[in-house]
């Protein structure tokens, strides 16, 4: 998969609020995610030049390719981080958050609520991609619910505002995290666009992950909360997609990550 001028590989990391801090993404760099996303990081925060904002745009150098996720509404806002993010960071990929379906996100008309409008959704890529000088991407749902699909459309307006790649979680907004995600839904993205596409959501194991390229023919899959607990799903997407034997953790290395990870947060 190529995004802009980068080369990745087909295991990516989610990026999950209050868990993909730079541990957590050093311990999936360490199982072999070819790349890795940020929590969500506020436009907003950024240009009021917050301290707890700047700090989810700190990158170890061990973790490229890293794409920071940005959210907000406005497009000069987006525009300005989007630049500020490009000037100050060391970022590889400016991601845009258009599927958190969470209310404190959806209540600022950010997230989710943007695939309400087709035109914002362009104008809103379209901002970022002129303020970035990296890469842009854009992580989307399938619609705002079941009777309201528009994720091709969505799409072509986000390839034609200059996104390199797109992800899409095949739920809806007002799905949240119920259910099962729809794979035709992801599907009918990579079938409307040429940019690549990730594919992400329910992946608990090597098999679903298999499963979901093969049908939806996307170029990559993203994985999120199968890693909590268990960031040996990444290694086991990685190996097996290589056609490499996975062989799952012993109690004793489970207890050393998990050692590790706590004494990593605390010192963070």
């Amino acid at each position: 998969m190529k995004i802009g001028n980068l080369n990745i590989g087909k295991v990516v990391l989610a990026p999950l609020a209050g868990y993909t801090n730079k541990v957590y993404r050093m311990i999936a760099k360490e199982m072999g995610a070819d790349l890795v996303f940020s929590e969500m990081i506020s436009a907003k925060g950024l240009l009021y030049d917050n301290e707890r904002t700047w700090v989810y745009t700190d990158i170890d150098p061990n973790e490229h390719p890293i794409a920071l996720q940005l959210f907000g509404s406005e497009e000069e806002e987006m525009y300005k981080a989007a630049m500020l993010l490009s000037n100050k960071t060391k970022t590889d990929i400016i991601d845009i958050n258009m599927g958190c379906p969470v209310h404190k996100v959806l209540k600022q008309n950010s997230g989710a609520n943007l695939l309400k409008d087709l035109q914002k959704v362009y104008t809103i890529t379209r901002a970022v991609v002129s303020g970035s000088s990296v890469p842009v991407t854009v992580k989307i749902r399938a619609g705002l619910s079941h009777e309201q699909i528009n994720c091709q459309e969505v799409a072509k307006m986000i390839e034609k505002a200059g996104a390199s790649a797109i992800t899409i979680h095949g739920r809806t907004k007002t799905d949240l995290y119920r259910g099962h995600v729809n794979l035709d839904y992801i599907k009918m993205v990579k079938q409307a666009v040429n940019i690549p596409v990730i594919a992400n959501g329910d992946i608990k194991s090597a098999q679903d992950a298999l499963e979901m390229l093969k049908y939806t023919k996307a170029d990559a899959v993203m994985i999120g909360r199968g890693t909590l607990g268990n960031p040996w799903l990444i290694k086991e997407v990685a190996q097996t997609l290589k056609g490499e034997e996975f062989i799952p953790p012993t109690k004793k290395e489970r207890l050393k990550m998990m050692l590790y990870h706590l004494n990593e947060l605390i010192k963070l």
